[in-house]
C-alpha cells in the first residue's frame, strides 16, 4: 500500500511539474526568418504598447532554423510563432505532425523581393538571371555542354559587356528562406538544364561568401565595399538607399511598385506560422495575429509598408483575414 501511494505521489509531483511548466512562460516566442524578423517586430512592439500582454520575444533564426525549432514540439520550451521567407515544406509539416504539432495556422503577410544590391559607387548597376547563374554556379556548361568547373573570376569572364571586377558576392546561408528563394528564382531560371535542382549548386572558391542571416551586416559590408554585391530582401534595401542600389534584373529595377505589380519577377510571398495548440495556454497569441492582419498593419498604408513590405492586393488580403479568423489549418 505504501509503495502505491508513494507512486501516486511521484506522479502527482510529475503533473504538478508539467501544469507549474506550461504557466511559465507569459511571453510570446517568435522565431525564423531574418528578412520576415523586422515586420514581425515592428507589430510586437505595437502590440506591447497596447498594455494588456507583454511584448512578444522575436528572435532572428533564419526560416530552416526557425521552422526546425517551430516543429520541436509543444509546450512553453517550444516557440508559438515562425517567420518564414518562404512557404513551410511538406516535409517539414511531416516533421511537426511527428512532433504533435499537428494543428497550423499559415498566414501570408505580404511580399519581398530578392535584391542583388551594391554600393551607390558600384558599376555594375544590372544583370540578367542568366549571368547570375553562369558567375555563381558550382559548375557550369562548357561550349560542347560538358560540366565544368566554374573558372570565371570576373564579370567580363561572366560576359564581354560587363566589367573586368572580381566576382564577390556575400549571400544567405543553406538554413535562410532567402536562399532557397534565390535558388529558385535566380539560379533555377538563369540555368538551362533540365534538371533544375541541378542549378542550386553554388560555388565554393570564395566568391560567394556566406553572410549569415544578419542582413544588416551585408548591407553595411556593401557601403564599404564598391565591389562587392549582396543578396537579401528587398526590405532591407529600402532601408539602405542612402548607401546601397539594387541591381536592374532582366531590365527591371526592384521597387515597391514593379513587385506589387508583379514587373520584377524575382519576387516572393511571406509568411509567418503559429501553433494553434498553444492559442490559450500562451496569453496573446490570437490577439497578436489580428493586430498582424490589420489595416495598420499590413494595409496598403500600414506602418509596416513603410518598413518596405509590400502590400497583399485586396483578395489576398481577404483571404488572409479569413483563414485567420476560421483559423484554418494549414495543408501543403
Amino acid at each position: 500500500m505504501k509503495s502505491k501511494l508513494a507512486v501516486l505521489f511521484a506522479l502527482g509531483l510529475i503533473v504538478a511539474s508539467h501544469v507549474a511548466n506550461a504557466q511559465s512562460r507569459d511571453q510570446i516566442a517568435i522565431v525564423g526568418s531574418s528578412t520576415v524578423y523586422p515586420f514581425t517586430t515592428a507589430v510586437a512592439e505595437q502590440f506591447g504598447r497596447g498594455g494588456k500582454f507583454k511584448t512578444p520575444k522575436v528572435e532572428s533564426t533564419g526560416t530552416g532554423g526557425g521552422i526546425k525549432m517551430f516543429c520541436a514540439g509543444i509546450g512553453p520550451q517550444h516557440p508559438d510563432v515562425v517567420n518564414a521567407s518562404r512557404a513551410m515544406k511538406k516535409s517539414e509539416v511531416e516533421t511537426c505532425a511527428k512532433n504533435g504539432v499537428t494543428e497550423i495556422l499559415e498566414v501570408k503577410i505580404g511580399f519581398d523581393g530578392i535584391v542583388i544590391a551594391e554600393s551607390k559607387a558600384g558599376a555594375l548597376s544590372a544583370l540578367t538571371k542568366k549571368q547570375v547563374y553562369v558567375a555563381l554556379a558550382k559548375t557550369i556548361p562548357n561550349a560542347s555542354g560538358q560540366m565544368i568547373a566554374n573558372p570565371n573570376k570576373t564579370w567580363k569572364d561572366v560576359d564581354a559587356s560587363l566589367p573586368a571586377i572580381k566576382i564577390e558576392v556575400l549571400g544567405p546561408p543553406p538554413t535562410s528562406g532567402t536562399r532557397d528563394s534565390f535558388l529558385e528564382l535566380f539560379m533555377e531560371e538563369g540555368c538551362a538544364l533540365e534538371n533544375k535542382k541541378a542549378c542550386h549548386a553554388i560555388r565554393e572558391d570564395g566568391a560567394y561568401a556566406e553572410a549569415g542571416e544578419n542582413d544588416n551586416l551585408i548591407a553595411q559590408k556593401l557601403a564599404t565595399n564598391k565591389n562587392a554585391l549582396g543578396i537579401f530582401g528587398y526590405s532591407f534595401l529600402e532601408e539602405n538607399t542612402d548607401k546601397l542600389k539594387g541591381l536592374k534584373i532582366d531590365g527591371i529595377v526592384p521597387s515597391f511598385e514593379t513587385i506589387s505589380a508583379s514587373k520584377y519577377t524575382a519576387a516572393r510571398p511571406l509568411f509567418i506560422y503559429v501553433k494553434k495548440q498553444h492559442i490559450g495556454a500562451i496569453p496573446g497569441i490570437k490577439e497578436f495575429v489580428n493586430e498582424y492582419v490589420s489595416d495598420k498593419a499590413i494595409g496598403e498604408e500600414g506602418y509596416l509598408s513603410d518598413r518596405g513590405l509590400v502590400s497583399l492586393d485586396k483578395s489576398d488580403l481577404a483571404q488572409t483575414r479569413n483563414d485567420v479568423k476560421v483559423m484554418k489549418n494549414f495543408k501543403p
